[in-house]
């Protein structure tokens, strides 16, 4: 695993910056996108489009309140948000990450999670994790559609997303699906400006990720108790990634826990994922993210910005 001296020197913050008037409370809204152009197969030997059932959050008027407040209105005063598109890790749902999901949209993003249609525990049949390889298309399917959101008139989104402020977050094999559209030229998403990637890994069975020139900054966390996708996974791809890169490294943590209800470690991922996206969307305080990332015997945070 290699590490950097923290210089101001060498970031790349957004050249777009605008304050947000949050924290704020935070709406949400579920619709269903459907991919006509790609299937999955059923049980019963049928297939059916792609459906991203996908849970939305994005600041509303009033203060933060710890809950989401269905379809409530969305806060005009410093729109338009940066856009997250999140992705869920094997056998779940977005459910688990509320609360994570919730602070990102109070922080002032936009933040949609789909719930992919193979791998998430209500899937016809039972999980299938050999859909994999088909999630990172459905992460640039929400990013074109979220985005289209944001120009339709008659959208309760509209003029709340920003295309140029994009980033993608994922867990586990979410994290997997996150890492590849960011930066695997077999999948990568120009659009994508930022990747937050939650102990994940490089796509199983395609061998040889290789990063671009000038590729988005990424922030990779893991804990160092992690059996499921071990810290080797992390290390792998964080070794190879060009600068601007950070390494959040939580120190006993097992694979979920911190990213859905442990604490103090959900705290700091919060704070600090919250840190790296003001940075490069707002401008936001370098040396403030490396001092929320460093928080004796529970985590440390090692950077090559």
């Amino acid at each position: 695993m290699t590490t950097a001296n923290v210089k101001a020197r060498g970031t790349r913050p957004h050249p777009r910056p605008r304050s947000a008037r949050c924290p704020c409370a935070v709406g949400m809204r579920v619709v269903r996108f459907i991919d006509r152009s790609r299937t999955i197969r059923l049980p019963d030997g049928k297939t059916s489009p792609r459906v991203l059932v996908t849970v939305v959050r994005y600041p509303a008027p009033g203060s933060p309140s710890g809950t989401d407040l269905t379809d409530a209105p969305t806060e005009r005063a410093s729109s338009p948000f940066p856009l997250i598109v999140f992705g869920h890790g094997y056998t779940v749902t977005p459910a688990p990450y509320a609360r994570l999901l919730r602070a990102w949209a109070s922080a002032g993003y936009v933040v949609a999670a789909p719930i992919f249609p193979l791998e998430n525990r209500n899937a016809p049949g039972g999980p299938n994790e050999s859909d994999l390889v088909n999630q990172p298309a459905d992460m640039r399917f929400v990013i074109s559609r979220m985005v289209a959101a944001g120009d339709a008139a008659a959208n309760p989104l509209r003029r709340m997303i920003d295309p140029t402020r994009i980033a993608v977050a994922g867990h586990s094999d979410g994290g997997d699906t996150a890492l590849a559209a960011a930066y695997d030229p077999r999948f990568r998403d120009a659009r994508i400006r930022a990747a937050v990637i939650l102990s994940g890994a490089e796509i199983p069975g395609l061998g040889g990720l290789t990063f671009p020139r000038g590729g988005p900054p990424l922030l990779a966390t893991q804990g160092t108790a992690d059996t499921i996708n071990p810290p080797a996974f992390t290390y792998a791809f964080y070794d190879i990634a060009p600068r601007p890169k950070f390494l959040l490294t939580l120190v006993g943590s097992e694979h979920l826990p911190p990213y859905s209800y442990q604490q103090p470690q959900l705290g700091i991922v919060e704070r600090v994922t919250i840190a790296f996206l003001d940075h490069y969307f707002r401008r936001g305080s370098l040396r403030r993210l490396i001092t929320l990332g460093d928080v004796s015997g529970i985590a440390h945070l090692a950077s090559s910005p």
